[in-house]
Protein backbone atom coordinates (compact mmCIF):
# COMPACT_ATOMS: atom_id res chain seq x y z
CA UNK A 1 0.00 0.00 0.00
CA UNK A 2 1.79 3.32 -0.94
CA UNK A 3 0.35 6.78 0.07
CA UNK A 4 1.24 9.50 -1.94
CA UNK A 5 0.49 13.41 -1.14
CA UNK A 6 1.13 16.63 -3.03
CA UNK A 7 3.62 18.29 -0.69
CA UNK A 8 3.14 15.39 2.12
CA UNK A 9 4.28 11.96 1.96
CA UNK A 10 1.91 10.41 4.63
CA UNK A 11 3.20 6.70 6.50
CA UNK A 12 0.00 6.16 8.43
CA UNK A 13 1.49 2.60 9.69
CA UNK A 14 4.63 4.51 10.82
CA UNK A 15 2.40 7.57 11.99
CA UNK A 16 5.27 9.53 10.05
CA UNK A 17 3.96 12.80 8.35
CA UNK A 18 6.12 15.13 6.37
CA UNK A 19 5.59 17.76 3.78
CA UNK A 20 7.40 20.97 2.39
CA UNK A 21 6.28 23.08 -0.30
CA UNK A 22 8.86 24.78 -2.81
CA UNK A 23 10.42 28.23 -3.61
CA UNK A 24 10.11 27.69 -7.08
CA UNK A 25 7.85 25.42 -9.31
CA UNK A 26 6.25 25.78 -12.62
CA UNK A 27 3.68 23.24 -11.64
CA UNK A 28 1.83 22.18 -8.93
CA UNK A 29 4.90 20.48 -7.14
CA UNK A 30 8.31 19.80 -7.58
CA UNK A 31 9.12 17.82 -4.07
CA UNK A 32 7.87 14.45 -2.83
CA UNK A 33 8.83 11.62 -0.96
CA UNK A 34 8.55 8.31 -1.52
CA UNK A 35 8.02 5.14 0.91
CA UNK A 36 8.59 1.51 -0.31
CA UNK A 37 6.08 -0.13 1.81
CA UNK A 38 7.00 -3.90 2.49
CA UNK A 39 4.92 -4.94 4.97
CA UNK A 40 1.12 -4.00 6.02
CA UNK A 41 -0.38 -1.89 8.24
CA UNK A 42 -1.29 -4.16 10.93
CA UNK A 43 1.89 -4.74 11.83
CA UNK A 44 3.46 -1.37 13.65
CA UNK A 45 1.37 -0.16 16.63
CA UNK A 46 0.67 3.04 18.18
CA UNK A 47 3.52 3.45 20.61
CA UNK A 48 5.72 3.91 17.18
CA UNK A 49 3.87 7.02 15.91
CA UNK A 50 5.23 10.14 15.10
CA UNK A 51 2.75 12.94 14.04
CA UNK A 52 4.66 15.18 11.72
CA UNK A 53 2.62 17.31 9.08
CA UNK A 54 4.48 20.82 8.33
CA UNK A 55 2.91 23.80 6.60
CA UNK A 56 5.66 25.90 6.32
CA UNK A 57 7.27 27.16 3.09
CA UNK A 58 9.29 30.44 3.69
CA UNK A 59 12.28 30.60 5.25
CA UNK A 60 11.60 33.73 7.84
CA UNK A 61 10.79 32.67 11.35
CA UNK A 62 6.94 32.57 12.46
CA UNK A 63 5.39 32.72 16.24
CA UNK A 64 3.45 29.83 17.52
CA UNK A 65 1.00 31.87 18.41
CA UNK A 66 -1.26 34.96 18.43
CA UNK A 67 -3.55 36.61 20.46
CA UNK A 68 -6.84 38.36 19.70
CA UNK A 69 -7.87 38.19 23.39
CA UNK A 70 -8.88 34.46 23.71
CA UNK A 71 -7.76 31.31 22.89
CA UNK A 72 -7.65 29.79 19.43
CA UNK A 73 -9.77 26.51 18.33
CA UNK A 74 -8.30 23.69 20.65
CA UNK A 75 -5.45 26.24 21.44
CA UNK A 76 -4.42 23.70 24.40
CA UNK A 77 -4.07 20.16 22.03
CA UNK A 78 -2.36 22.27 19.49
CA UNK A 79 0.18 23.76 21.45
CA UNK A 80 0.93 20.19 22.76
CA UNK A 81 1.25 18.86 19.38
CA UNK A 82 3.41 21.36 18.19
CA UNK A 83 5.27 21.09 21.02
CA UNK A 84 5.90 17.45 20.77
CA UNK A 85 7.08 17.94 16.92
CA UNK A 86 10.12 20.45 18.07
CA UNK A 87 11.23 17.80 20.25
CA UNK A 88 11.00 15.44 17.99
CA UNK A 89 12.90 17.54 15.55
CA UNK A 90 15.64 18.76 18.03
CA UNK A 91 15.77 14.76 19.18
CA UNK A 92 16.76 13.66 15.60
CA UNK A 93 19.64 16.74 15.22
CA UNK A 94 21.19 15.04 18.73
CA UNK A 95 21.27 11.42 16.82
CA UNK A 96 21.98 12.40 13.52
CA UNK A 97 22.61 9.65 11.27
CA UNK A 98 26.08 9.17 10.63
CA UNK A 99 27.19 10.48 7.36
CA UNK A 100 28.02 7.16 5.59
CA UNK A 101 23.95 5.40 6.05
CA UNK A 102 22.51 9.05 4.38
CA UNK A 103 22.54 8.67 0.91
CA UNK A 104 23.81 11.22 -1.43
CA UNK A 105 20.12 12.07 -2.75
CA UNK A 106 19.07 12.95 0.95
CA UNK A 107 22.51 14.71 2.31
CA UNK A 108 20.70 17.82 1.75
CA UNK A 109 18.58 17.30 4.62
CA UNK A 110 21.32 17.56 7.17
CA UNK A 111 20.96 20.60 10.03
CA UNK A 112 23.74 22.42 11.26
CA UNK A 113 22.83 25.73 12.27
CA UNK A 114 19.68 26.34 15.10
CA UNK A 115 16.12 25.91 14.06
CA UNK A 116 14.61 26.51 17.57
CA UNK A 117 14.98 29.60 19.73
CA UNK A 118 14.12 29.34 23.22
CA UNK A 119 13.50 33.11 24.03
CA UNK A 120 10.25 33.67 25.03
CA UNK A 121 7.91 36.99 23.44
CA UNK A 122 7.06 39.86 24.93
CA UNK A 123 3.50 40.94 23.65
CA UNK A 124 3.43 44.66 23.74
CA UNK A 125 -0.07 46.69 23.13
CA UNK A 126 0.24 49.05 20.49
CA UNK A 127 -3.49 51.13 21.30
CA UNK A 128 -5.85 50.84 24.44
CA UNK A 129 -7.99 47.86 22.91
CA UNK A 130 -5.03 45.73 22.63
CA UNK A 131 -4.22 46.44 26.56
CA UNK A 132 -8.01 44.99 27.47
CA UNK A 133 -7.17 42.05 24.96
CA UNK A 134 -4.15 41.13 25.99
CA UNK A 135 -4.62 41.86 30.22
CA UNK A 136 -7.89 38.95 29.26
CA UNK A 137 -5.56 36.42 27.02
CA UNK A 138 -3.30 36.51 30.49
CA UNK A 139 -6.32 36.17 32.94
CA UNK A 140 -7.09 32.87 30.37
CA UNK A 141 -3.53 31.44 29.36
CA UNK A 142 -2.85 27.86 29.24
CA UNK A 143 -1.60 26.00 32.34
CA UNK A 144 1.55 24.23 30.31
CA UNK A 145 1.35 27.55 28.37
CA UNK A 146 2.00 30.54 30.88
CA UNK A 147 1.74 34.33 29.70
CA UNK A 148 2.64 37.14 32.86
CA UNK A 149 1.44 40.12 32.98
CA UNK A 150 4.50 42.59 33.88
CA UNK A 151 5.03 45.84 34.42
CA UNK A 152 7.31 48.12 32.05
CA UNK A 153 10.25 48.07 34.58
CA UNK A 154 10.22 43.97 34.70
CA UNK A 155 9.52 44.40 31.08
CA UNK A 156 13.24 46.41 30.82
CA UNK A 157 14.80 43.71 32.32
CA UNK A 158 14.39 41.33 29.87
CA UNK A 159 14.90 43.97 27.14
CA UNK A 160 16.59 46.90 28.12
CA UNK A 161 16.32 48.76 24.87
CA UNK A 162 12.99 48.61 25.24
CA UNK A 163 10.49 51.07 24.98
CA UNK A 164 6.89 50.68 26.17
CA UNK A 165 3.97 53.85 25.93
CA UNK A 166 2.38 52.30 28.50
CA UNK A 167 3.37 50.01 32.07
CA UNK A 168 1.85 46.86 30.43
CA UNK A 169 3.02 44.37 28.23
CA UNK A 170 2.54 40.09 28.77
CA UNK A 171 5.67 38.05 28.85
CA UNK A 172 5.25 34.40 27.11
CA UNK A 173 8.47 32.78 28.59
CA UNK A 174 7.79 29.04 26.91
CA UNK A 175 6.91 30.61 23.51
CA UNK A 176 9.41 29.73 20.70
CA UNK A 177 10.55 30.67 17.07
CA UNK A 178 11.37 28.51 14.32
CA UNK A 179 13.24 28.44 11.04
CA UNK A 180 10.89 26.66 8.92
CA UNK A 181 13.54 25.25 5.87
CA UNK A 182 15.76 23.76 8.99
CA UNK A 183 12.97 22.62 10.66
CA UNK A 184 11.69 20.74 8.25
CA UNK A 185 15.18 19.22 7.46
CA UNK A 186 15.18 18.23 10.64
CA UNK A 187 11.79 16.79 10.57
CA UNK A 188 12.63 14.35 7.29
CA UNK A 189 15.90 13.34 9.47
CA UNK A 190 12.97 12.01 11.76
CA UNK A 191 11.38 10.19 9.41
CA UNK A 192 14.55 8.44 7.78
CA UNK A 193 15.87 7.48 11.25
CA UNK A 194 11.99 5.98 12.70
CA UNK A 195 12.14 3.92 8.89
CA UNK A 196 15.43 2.91 9.53
CA UNK A 197 14.83 1.81 13.31
CA UNK A 198 11.50 -0.05 12.38
CA UNK A 199 12.81 -1.28 9.55
CA UNK A 200 15.52 -3.10 11.42
CA UNK A 201 13.53 -3.77 14.10
CA UNK A 202 10.96 -5.85 11.63
CA UNK A 203 13.40 -7.31 9.13
CA UNK A 204 11.68 -4.95 6.69
CA UNK A 205 12.63 -2.88 3.88
CA UNK A 206 11.25 0.36 4.74
CA UNK A 207 13.12 3.06 2.83
CA UNK A 208 12.37 6.68 2.73
CA UNK A 209 13.87 8.77 -0.10
CA UNK A 210 13.45 12.12 -1.18
CA UNK A 211 11.82 13.24 -4.77
CA UNK A 212 11.34 15.86 -6.93
CA UNK A 213 8.92 15.91 -9.35
CA UNK A 214 6.53 18.12 -11.38
CA UNK A 215 3.18 17.34 -11.08
CA UNK A 216 0.54 19.01 -13.29
CA UNK A 217 -2.94 17.28 -12.74
CA UNK A 218 -4.33 14.75 -10.07
CA UNK A 219 -5.11 13.22 -12.59
CA UNK A 220 -1.67 11.39 -12.71
CA UNK A 221 -2.17 9.51 -9.49
CA UNK A 222 -5.62 8.10 -10.15
CA UNK A 223 -4.37 4.45 -11.01
CA UNK A 224 -0.85 4.21 -9.06
CA UNK A 225 -1.94 5.28 -5.55
CA UNK A 226 -3.78 4.49 -2.80
CA UNK A 227 -4.36 8.01 -1.33
CA UNK A 228 -2.98 11.40 -1.66
CA UNK A 229 -3.37 14.14 0.57
CA UNK A 230 -2.24 17.68 -0.85
CA UNK A 231 -1.20 20.66 1.45
CA UNK A 232 0.33 22.89 -1.01
CA UNK A 233 -0.91 26.27 0.81
CA UNK A 234 -1.79 29.08 -1.29
CA UNK A 235 0.13 27.10 -4.50
CA UNK A 236 -2.56 24.59 -4.50
CA UNK A 237 -5.00 26.92 -7.15
CA UNK A 238 -2.39 25.85 -9.44
CA UNK A 239 -3.66 22.03 -9.85
CA UNK A 240 -6.52 22.33 -12.69
CA UNK A 241 -9.10 19.68 -10.76
CA UNK A 242 -9.22 22.68 -7.59
CA UNK A 243 -9.35 25.73 -9.62
CA UNK A 244 -12.11 28.14 -7.88
CA UNK A 245 -13.37 25.17 -5.88
CA UNK A 246 -11.80 25.95 -2.18
CA UNK A 247 -12.79 28.52 -0.13
CA UNK A 248 -9.22 30.55 0.35
CA UNK A 249 -8.21 33.54 -0.12
CA UNK A 250 -4.39 34.70 -0.29
CA UNK A 251 -1.98 37.62 1.18
CA UNK A 252 1.50 38.04 0.92
CA UNK A 253 3.67 38.93 3.19
CA UNK A 254 7.38 40.48 3.13
CA UNK A 255 9.86 39.83 5.90
CA UNK A 256 13.02 41.79 6.19
CA UNK A 257 16.28 40.22 7.63
CA UNK A 258 18.70 42.35 9.36
CA UNK A 259 22.15 42.11 10.92
CA UNK A 260 24.52 44.25 13.47
CA UNK A 261 27.43 45.39 12.13
CA UNK A 262 30.19 43.89 14.44
CA UNK A 263 31.90 47.86 15.14
CA UNK A 264 28.35 47.70 17.31
CA UNK A 265 29.06 46.29 20.77
CA UNK A 266 24.94 47.04 21.47
CA UNK A 267 24.20 42.74 20.95
CA UNK A 268 20.54 41.62 21.08
CA UNK A 269 21.15 39.49 24.35
CA UNK A 270 20.87 35.67 24.05
CA UNK A 271 18.28 35.91 26.87
CA UNK A 272 16.34 38.53 25.57
CA UNK A 273 12.75 37.67 24.20
CA UNK A 274 11.57 38.15 20.84
CA UNK A 275 8.73 40.85 20.13
CA UNK A 276 6.02 40.79 19.03
CA UNK A 277 3.64 43.83 18.85
CA UNK A 278 2.00 45.70 15.58
CA UNK A 279 4.96 44.30 13.77
CA UNK A 280 7.04 41.52 15.08
CA UNK A 281 10.71 41.16 15.39
CA UNK A 282 12.57 37.32 16.22
CA UNK A 283 15.77 37.49 17.63
CA UNK A 284 17.87 34.45 15.78
CA UNK A 285 21.12 35.01 17.62
CA UNK A 286 23.03 38.38 19.63
CA UNK A 287 23.57 39.82 15.70
CA UNK A 288 20.53 38.43 13.66
CA UNK A 289 17.07 39.38 13.36
CA UNK A 290 14.00 39.61 11.77
CA UNK A 291 11.54 41.77 11.09
CA UNK A 292 7.37 41.15 9.19
CA UNK A 293 5.59 40.92 8.19
CA UNK A 294 3.74 43.32 5.70
CA UNK A 295 0.39 42.05 3.89
CA UNK A 296 -0.90 42.32 0.72
CA UNK A 297 -4.64 40.61 -0.07
CA UNK A 298 -5.32 39.49 -2.97
CA UNK A 299 -1.80 39.17 -3.83
CA UNK A 300 -1.10 35.50 -6.33
CA UNK A 301 2.47 36.58 -6.31
CA UNK A 302 4.16 33.32 -5.14
CA UNK A 303 7.88 33.99 -5.55
CA UNK A 304 9.79 34.79 -2.81
CA UNK A 305 11.91 37.19 -4.46
CA UNK A 306 11.43 40.74 -3.57
CA UNK A 307 11.73 43.71 -6.12
CA UNK A 308 13.95 46.84 -5.41
CA UNK A 309 10.56 48.80 -5.04
CA UNK A 310 8.68 46.06 -2.97
CA UNK A 311 11.39 45.87 -0.52
CA UNK A 312 11.72 49.66 -0.11
CA UNK A 313 7.87 49.95 0.77
CA UNK A 314 7.78 46.83 3.07
CA UNK A 315 10.85 48.63 5.13
CA UNK A 316 9.30 52.17 5.55
CA UNK A 317 6.09 50.33 7.09
CA UNK A 318 7.99 47.99 8.97
CA UNK A 319 10.85 49.77 10.43
CA UNK A 320 8.79 52.52 11.81
CA UNK A 321 6.60 50.13 13.88
CA UNK A 322 9.36 48.13 15.10
CA UNK A 323 10.90 51.37 16.04
CA UNK A 324 8.68 52.11 18.05
CA UNK A 325 9.26 49.74 20.48
CA UNK A 326 13.15 48.78 19.80
CA UNK A 327 14.55 52.15 18.86
CA UNK A 328 17.78 50.11 18.33
CA UNK A 329 16.89 48.74 15.47
CA UNK A 330 17.91 51.88 13.72
CA UNK A 331 21.98 50.27 14.31
CA UNK A 332 20.79 47.04 12.19
CA UNK A 333 21.72 46.60 8.43
CA UNK A 334 19.06 45.02 6.60
CA UNK A 335 20.52 42.26 4.60
CA UNK A 336 17.72 41.80 2.24
CA UNK A 337 13.81 40.69 2.08
CA UNK A 338 12.05 37.51 1.30
CA UNK A 339 8.05 37.43 0.41
CA UNK A 340 5.65 34.20 1.14
CA UNK A 341 2.04 33.73 0.67
CA UNK A 342 -0.48 32.14 3.10
CA UNK A 343 -3.39 30.66 1.53
CA UNK A 344 -6.33 32.16 4.30
CA UNK A 345 -9.38 30.53 5.58
CA UNK A 346 -12.74 31.88 5.50
CA UNK A 347 -13.64 33.12 9.71
CA UNK A 348 -16.01 31.50 11.35
CA UNK A 349 -18.04 31.67 14.74
CA UNK A 350 -14.73 30.15 16.17
CA UNK A 351 -12.35 32.26 14.30
CA UNK A 352 -10.45 31.49 10.97
CA UNK A 353 -10.13 27.79 11.17
CA UNK A 354 -8.15 25.11 9.03
CA UNK A 355 -9.82 23.29 5.94
CA UNK A 356 -9.65 19.82 6.26
CA UNK A 357 -11.16 16.39 4.74
CA UNK A 358 -11.67 14.18 1.69
CA UNK A 359 -12.58 15.93 -1.76
CA UNK A 360 -12.77 13.16 -3.68
CA UNK A 361 -15.81 14.40 -4.91
CA UNK A 362 -14.30 17.68 -6.18
CA UNK A 363 -11.45 15.88 -8.07
CA UNK A 364 -14.23 13.06 -9.69
CA UNK A 365 -15.87 16.26 -10.96
CA UNK A 366 -13.21 17.29 -12.59
CA UNK A 367 -12.56 14.11 -14.13
CA UNK A 368 -16.32 13.59 -15.37
CA UNK A 369 -15.99 16.98 -16.92
CA UNK A 370 -12.68 16.30 -18.70
CA UNK A 371 -14.62 13.28 -20.43
CA UNK A 372 -17.37 15.51 -21.44
CA UNK A 373 -14.79 17.28 -23.52
CA UNK A 374 -12.45 14.72 -25.04
CA UNK A 375 -9.57 15.27 -23.15
CA UNK A 376 -7.38 12.77 -21.89
CA UNK A 377 -7.93 10.54 -19.00
CA UNK A 378 -5.49 7.90 -16.99
CA UNK A 379 -8.73 6.96 -14.37
CA UNK A 380 -9.68 3.64 -15.18
CA UNK A 381 -13.16 3.03 -14.63
CA UNK A 382 -12.39 -0.37 -13.35
CA UNK A 383 -10.59 0.62 -10.52
CA UNK A 384 -12.13 2.09 -7.44
CA UNK A 385 -10.59 6.01 -7.22
CA UNK A 386 -8.20 7.09 -4.81
CA UNK A 387 -9.20 9.07 -1.51
CA UNK A 388 -8.16 12.45 -2.33
CA UNK A 389 -7.70 14.50 0.88
CA UNK A 390 -6.99 17.96 1.77
CA UNK A 391 -5.20 20.37 4.01
CA UNK A 392 -4.79 23.52 4.03
CA UNK A 393 -6.32 27.47 4.73
CA UNK A 394 -3.58 27.39 8.23
CA UNK A 395 -2.92 31.30 7.64
CA UNK A 396 -0.50 32.28 10.01
CA UNK A 397 -1.09 29.74 12.24
CA UNK A 398 0.34 26.54 10.81
CA UNK A 399 3.03 26.14 13.07
CA UNK A 400 0.20 26.10 16.26
CA UNK A 401 -2.37 23.93 14.23
CA UNK A 402 0.59 21.71 11.80
CA UNK A 403 0.73 19.22 14.75
CA UNK A 404 -2.73 18.24 15.49
CA UNK A 405 -3.33 18.68 12.13
CA UNK A 406 -1.08 15.93 11.04
CA UNK A 407 -2.25 13.60 13.82
CA UNK A 408 -6.35 14.29 12.75
CA UNK A 409 -5.72 13.64 9.08
CA UNK A 410 -3.56 10.60 9.95
CA UNK A 411 -5.93 9.08 11.66
CA UNK A 412 -8.30 9.86 8.56
CA UNK A 413 -6.46 8.37 6.11
CA UNK A 414 -5.67 5.39 7.88
CA UNK A 415 -9.03 4.39 8.31
CA UNK A 416 -10.28 5.54 5.43
CA UNK A 417 -13.31 7.54 7.35
CA UNK A 418 -13.70 11.49 7.12
CA UNK A 419 -15.87 11.40 9.97
CA UNK A 420 -13.30 11.01 12.48
CA UNK A 421 -12.23 14.57 11.46
CA UNK A 422 -13.59 17.57 13.79
CA UNK A 423 -16.45 19.05 11.55
CA UNK A 424 -15.41 22.44 12.81
CA UNK A 425 -12.81 22.03 10.17
CA UNK A 426 -15.19 19.98 7.47
CA UNK A 427 -18.34 22.40 7.62
CA UNK A 428 -16.35 24.28 4.75
CA UNK A 429 -17.61 21.34 2.42
CA UNK A 430 -21.21 21.41 2.63
CA UNK A 431 -21.03 24.78 0.24
CA UNK A 432 -18.51 23.15 -2.04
Amino acid sequence: MLFWALGLQAFPWLGIYYSTVPRHHQHALKYMMRLELVEELQVFQEDFCIHILLKVATTHSCFWSTFAGKLLWNGAECWEEALKLITVAEASVISELPSGEIDSENKQHTVAEPFVWRRGILRIAATAKNVYDLKKSAQDSLSDCKISYINSFAAKELLPELVLHSDFALYMPQAVNIHPERYLKALFMACQRKARDLSAARSSGIQVSFHKRNVGSLLEFSEEYDAVIICLGAKVGLLPELVGKLPLSTCKGIVAHLELPTANREIYNNESPSILSSAWLAAQGPRKILIGATKEWGSFNTSCDVSIEEASLALKELLPKISTVYPAVKNWMVLGTRAGLRAMPPRTSLGALPLIGCIDNLVLESMQKDKLFGKRNTYSSQKVIPRYWFVGGLGSRGLIYHGLLGKLIAKAVASGNQDVLPSELTSWMLSC
